[in-house]
């Protein structure tokens, strides 16, 4: 059936429609529509492309998702127009300076004073290059070998901030046009992400580069959409029928063809540009939205690179500056199990000394003993360590494996923190570290600071002696004083207190004896008089905050906000029941039995109990104050949404005054069903539940 002209002027118009409110959101950051408008019009699309499919084309908004590949099938390789040739990198100034020195004698010039560079920070993401032909997208590779790609191109087409189709209203698109770019996740994408998928009960990713990287070799486009990545171009070697002159008139017209720019990029006169830019990228390395390893700067001309040329493996006119290592590799002293406020026990690993990144890095958790053993360590291995920006480093693997007999001294050797009595004498090493040569890791069967019998969860093992384990008891006495806001207690004074047995429980802090403290080395009249005048002005807390210094397994401070907004006081929480919990968001069944445990067992009643003693007051939201078009109803989510993630319809729903549950009850005012509703749709339809679709959910948070 062909399509009648007004149908196919109607589906062009939603097409261009679509796509231009795509580069205002995912490219300008300026929506000039709402979510539920935008909604509308994709709808309409695919419902024409539905009754009319002889009107789907490959740059069609609906065709970001293609099928998946055949199971089995690998990707198909192809080979570059341009081979994609290697960076020389460079790590400190002198190089650089070298690095001028020669283009400036190959150029002839008496001076590279006069040059202009284009300098950009050198993501840590995952390089492709896209081929478009008379404007369309038509094919993405990775850089393989620099000669040969695989074709990734049905993932890359659902990159949201990447056209499918030139932008040509300024600019006209040329015959065959390459752009090469890095595809990579943004720190705080990266992060909400992670927690989704940890709400999912998936397994976290250990960090953006690896996450794009990996996201690319997926076989099923549906998942790889469901990443957040993003693409920002920095090359364009092939350009037929447009002719430019610069690195600069390049980007412009990047930017005008609809690719995203990251806005950093800048051009310099000068080496000692370069290096100043450098030396300003690396100041805000911390601060950047990405992950970043260093600068690439390069000559802006391009004729002065088509005379430089390159060699067998790099190009002649560019070069990375790159930042302080964030890899490294050190000897495996020891590993330490270590007792966490809950009682989990935490493989440590000691390492000699090595700067990563600007840290000296003595010792870096090893997560648990699942980890331990597919890194397959033993003690005296050298392994790799890596850390980027101001993330704690992490073990990556061994680089050399430990052979033949121990060295001389190997036990002298050991850090003082792991003897018995901490390098004062000829101690014992502490129980829980392994440290013989060659010693392989195993999770010890009784807690190494109270000797009690450990249990194993899952992967994760724990000391159950909760209330006389001593890490545990400091643990838990931190995220009191935290929770309370009492900053005049560290856990070094803590742990004295401890010792000395004036404090047996994190409740014994409201019923200090202020003489016996007086007596304590390092305590005289006026520290004395602070932290007791600080006690007395921080027993009143908020809800949410007395719930987060119970240390209730699993309850951090979003967890605690939920509770606090859902029950209207403690009493209500504690003879709340395993399935009333599970009306909170966010709570399933194990952590509703774990909440209900911890309720039942009397030492924490007890400890409820010496708060109250110690004249501690709850301070209550006042219910009143709620507002919004949805103040006092209860919202359940379900399916798949496509125009918000399950984090910003919850967040919506909050910020027009709605709880979020997590289950369909008698209690749930609506159900908001997205794509693949399950059980919860049919829960919702026997109990009489009103379901609302993704745009009535926005109608109604909008108060329409």
């Amino acid at each position: 059936m062909v399509a009648q002209k007004s149908v196919l002027q109607r589906a062009r118009a939603l097409r261009e429609e679509i796509a231009r409110h795509d580069r205002l959101y995912y490219v300008d950051a300026a929506p000039a529509i709402s979510d539920a408008e935008y909604d509308k019009l994709f709808r309409e699309l695919k419902e024409l492309e539905r009754l009319h499919p002889e009107l789907v084309v490959p740059d069609s908004p609906t065709q970001r998702v293609g099928e998946p590949l055949a199971e089995g099938q690998g990707f198909e390789k192809a080979r570059h127009d341009v081979p994609m040739l290697s960076i020389d990198s460079l790590f400190d100034e002198t190089e650089v300076r070298d690095f001028e020195a020669g283009v400036v004698r190959f150029l002839g010039l008496e001076s590279g004073d006069e040059l202009d560079w284009t300098v950009e920070p050198k993501f840590d993401g995952a390089s492709a290059a896209l081929l478009y032909v008379d404007g369309l997208l038509v094919r993405a590779l990775t850089r393989g070998d620099g000669e040969v790609g695989e074709d990734i191109t049905r993932n890359v087409r659902t990159i949201r901030n990447l056209p499918l189709r030139l932008v040509t209203d300024r600019r006209k698109a040329p015959a065959r046009l390459e752009v090469r770019g890095e595809v990579l996740i943004g720190r705080a994408a990266f992060e909400r992400f992670n927690a989704e998928r940890a709400a999912e009960g998936k397994p976290t990713l250990a960090n953006p580069r690896n996450a794009a990287a990996g996201a690319l070799r997926r076989n099923e486009p549906a998942e790889v959409a469901r990443y957040p990545l993003q693409f920002f171009a920095w090359a364009a070697p092939k350009s037929e029928g447009a002719g430019f002159g610069t690195q600069t008139e390049i980007a412009q017209a990047l930017g005008e063809w609809g690719f995203a720019d990251s806005g950093l990029s800048r051009r310099v006169r000068g080496i000692a540009g370069c290096i100043a830019y450098r030396d300003e990228m690396l100041a805000k390395r911390g601060e950047l939205s990405y992950e970043v390893d260093g600068v690439v700067a390069k000559l802006d001309r391009l004729d002065l690179r088509e005379r430089l040329g390159q060699t067998a493996r790099a190009t002649r006119w560019q070069f990375a500056y790159k930042f302080p290592a964030s890899e490294a590799s050190s000897l495996l002293r020891a590993i330490e199990v270590q007792v966490g406020a809950n009682g989990r026990l935490t493989p440590r690993a000691h390492v000699d000394p090595v700067e990563i990144g600007g840290v000296v890095v003595r010792h870096t958790t090893l997560h648990n003993a699942e980890h331990v053993q597919a890194l397959g360590l033993h003690v005296g291995d050298r392994v790799f360590l890596y850390r980027a920006g101001d993330v704690i480093p992490q073990v990556m693997g061994v680089a050399e494996a430990a052979k033949g007999k121990s060295p001389s001294g190997w036990r002298e050797q050991l850090p003082e923190e792991l003897l018995a009595d901490g390098g004062g004498g000829d101690g014992d090493v502490r129980p829980g570290v392994l440290w013989k040569w060659r010693e392989s890791f195993a999770m010890p069967t009784h807690c190494p600071a109270c000797g009690t019998e450990v249990v194993q969860e899952g992967k994760y093992y724990r000391c159950p002696n909760l209330h006389a384990c001593k890490p545990q008891v400091v643990g838990r006495t931190i995220a009191l004083t935290v929770a309370f806001e009492i900053d005049n207690l560290g856990e070094r004074l803590i742990e004295q207190l401890i010792d000395h047995g004036h404090v047996a429980s994190p409740a014994d802090i409201f019923h200090l004896d202020r003489a016996k403290v007086l007596e304590l080395e390092r305590w005289g009249e006026k520290s004395v008089a602070n932290l007791f005048a600080q006690i007395e002005t921080r027993r009143r807390v908020p809800f949410e905050r007395f719930l987060m210094s119970l240390s209730i397994p699993d309850v951090g401070p979003a967890t605690a906000r939920l509770l606090a907004q859902h029950f209207a006081s403690l009493e209500a929480l504690e003879q709340a029941t395993a399935d009333e919990l599970q009306l909170v968001h966010g709570v399933g069944p194990e952590l509703a039995a774990s909440l209900r445990a911890w309720f039942d067992e009397p030492k924490d009643r007890a400890l409820l109990a010496r708060l109250f003693d110690g004249r501690v007051e709850i301070v209550y939201p006042d219910p009143t104050t709620a507002s919004g078009p949805l103040a006092g109803k209860t919202l359940v989510f379900t399916g798949t949404l496509t125009g918000l993630s399950r984090a910003e319809a919850k967040r919506l729903a909050e910020g027009a005054g709605a709880k979020v549950g997590s289950a369909v009850s008698a209690k749930t005012d609506y159900l908001v069903a997205g794509a693949d509703a399950g059980s919860k749709a049919k829960k919702a339809a026997a109990l009489g539940t009103n379901v609302l679709d993704e745009a009535g959910f926005l109608a109604l948070v909008r108060g329409a």
